[in-house]
């Protein structure tokens, strides 16, 4: 099994990047998806999931600024990021949901 994020960097305030979490080993189809992060001292916290069906949800942090999609025949899930705050610097990971499958993270930093 893998995940394996990737479209991490640095960006400055207000902009945006596109995360991918690419998975093998796995049928995607069956799990729901979901982008965590973690950053310096801070727990580890969910941002986005994804249903099989496509529904989503979001914590208020990053909603209406975040979005989340899959791409089933691809085995592939995405996060969108836009206007991007210094807050929003950290590592951040793809796991299966209710699974010990995850990605090994991708750094994003916000700064000018």
């Amino acid at each position: 099994v893998q995940l394996v994020e990737s479209g991490g960097g640095l960006v400055q305030p207000g902009g945006s990047l596109r995360l991918s979490c690419k998975t093998s080993g796995i049928i995607f189809t069956i799990y729901d998806m979901e982008w965590y992060r973690q950053a310096p001292g801070k727990q580890r916290e969910l941002v986005a999931t994804i249903s099989t069906g496509y529904s989503t949800n979001y914590p208020d942090s990053v909603k209406g600024r975040f979005t989340i999609s899959r791409d089933n025949p691809k085995n592939t899930m995405y996060l969108q990021m836009n206007s991007l705050k210094p807050e929003d610097t950290a590592v951040y990971y793809c796991r299966a949901s209710r699974t010990n499958y995850w990605g090994q993270g991708t750094q994003v930093t916000v700064s000018s």
